[in-house]
This record gives structure tokens, sequence and C-alpha cells, in this order.
């Protein structure tokens, strides 16, 4: 498919999606958003892809969501097209690993984009942030409720009622970002640890997203058994015996996602 906003690329069995909307610094309009929503569903469709690295360029992960194209639609227009419910939806229904890699600017938006993946490798160049506020909204794609979950309620009140942004170092220190290395090795490390993901069993790995994902969205309780049922589901795998074996007899296992 030829995409007009996105690039994609593969590295083996990590496919890489570069946001390309340059003149833009890659805000988010529709048609990013579709053609983004399209290429992650192909990839989760793909027995070739095992994971995925979603990225931007040097100055912008994305610098936000697309003023002219939201400026001018009034209240029923947002709510006719449930505007943003759509693309949140479907990017947070991927059960393939979706990693972050961002660099320079990841606010509105963006920021919301980088949360809705499974984690963010940050560059020592990234900033992030909820500016909205300044615009006389608020955020509309789960920055008041994903980030607040991420870095607490009163990091969380701070960037979105004053709109200030946050450099790497902090949002590392927030919890909102996995680790932050330097700009130049970003994509190094943001594609080793995709790698790394790629070379487990697939079902095991979609199994762990969707627990770590449920520990969200229920009480512990109920997070716990779900993840005990799920557990206890994987010894009907064939990659559990296999994984087990290997490591018994101290050599790399041959996973074969069954």
């Amino acid at each position: 498919m030829d995409y007009q906003t996105i690039l994609v690329t593969h590295d083996g069995p990590v496919a890489i999606v570069t946001l390309n909307r340059p003149k833009a610094l890659n805000a988010l309009n529709s048609e990013l958003l579709g053609e983004l929503c399209a290429a992650l569903e192909s990839f989760d469709g793909d027995d070739a892809v095992r994971a995925i690295v979603l990225t931007g360029s040097e100055r912008a992960f994305a610098a936000g969501a697309d003023i002219k194209e939201m400026a001018p639609r009034s209240y029923m227009d947002m709510f006719k097209a449930n505007f943003f419910a759509a693309a949140a939806e479907r990017i947070a229904a991927i059960r393939k690993p979706l990693v972050a890699a961002v660099a320079g600017y990841a606010l509105g938006g963006g920021c919301e984009l980088a949360m809705l993946c499974d984690f963010i490798i940050a560059a020592d160049t990234a900033k992030f942030g909820q500016p909205e506020i300044t615009l006389a909204v608020m955020p509309g794609m789960g920055g008041t409720q994903r980030l607040t979950r991420f870095v607490g309620k009163s990091k969380a009140m701070d960037l979105c009622l004053t709109g200030r942004s946050m450099d790497a170092a902090e949002a590392e220190r927030s919890g909102l970002v996995s680790r932050v290395v330097p700009a130049a090795e970003l994509m190094a490390e943001a594609l080793k640890a995709a790698q790394k993901i790629a070379e487990q069993s697939m079902p095991a790995v979609m199994m762990m997203k969707e627990t770590v994902n449920r520990s969200y969205e229920t009480t512990l309780a109920e997070g716990l058994r779900f993840e005990r049922r799920l557990f206890h589901s994987m010894f009907a795998t064939e990659d559990q015996k296999e994984g087990m074996a290997a490591f018994a007899e101290k050599r790399k296992p041959s996973f074969k996602d069954q």
C-alpha cells in the first residue's frame, strides 16, 4: 500500500513505521491517523512481523494534533465524528508489541500517541507535554487518563493545567518512558529492544501484553486472577515445553508460536 503521511520499512521481523509530515512536525491529522491504523493492523495480521517500532523525525515524534484541521469544527462536528476515538481504539487494540522511539517534540496528540504504545524509549532530546490548555481545550486522545496513570495525579495536573513540557530525564523519573538514550542511538536501541521481543514466543508475548494492560483496567484481585489464568494456559503450548527444555539443556530455544 502506498502511504502519503507515513513511511514503512522492515528490519527482519520488526516493522518500522515513521510518521512523515515534516512540514507540520508530524502533526496528527485524519489522513495520518487513518494510514497509521491501517499499517499497524496490517502488521498485526502478518505472521512475518513480530514487533513494531513507531517513530518520527529527529525534530519531532509528533508535535500535536493538527490544529488547522480542528479549529473550524463545531461541537456537533466533533461529537458526530467521535473525533480521535476510532483511531485511539484501533491502536490500543493492536496485539503485537508496539515500541515508541521518541525524539524531539511529543506534545499533545503526539504524547498521547506515544502513550498508546507499549513502552517508550526516548532520545535525550525528547520533550513531552499536554499543552492543550493554552488553546482553551483539553487532551482528547487519552492525555488526562493515561498520563495520570503513568505519572500520578500531581504531575499530570501540573502538565495539563500549565501546559508546560518536561524533558526526557524528567519523563523517565516520572515513569512515562522506560529509558533515555543519546539521540544518535535512539533507533538502534529501539530496534534492539524490538528484536529481543521478536525472538520470544509470540503467543506468550501477546498474552503478556494483554495481562499488563489489564492491570490498568481492573482491580488488583481481578487482575491477579486474569494473570494466573493466562499463566496456567501457557502450559498448554508447545513453546512452553520448548522454552523450559532449552533452559534445562542450556541451549537457545526454537519457538514455533504454537
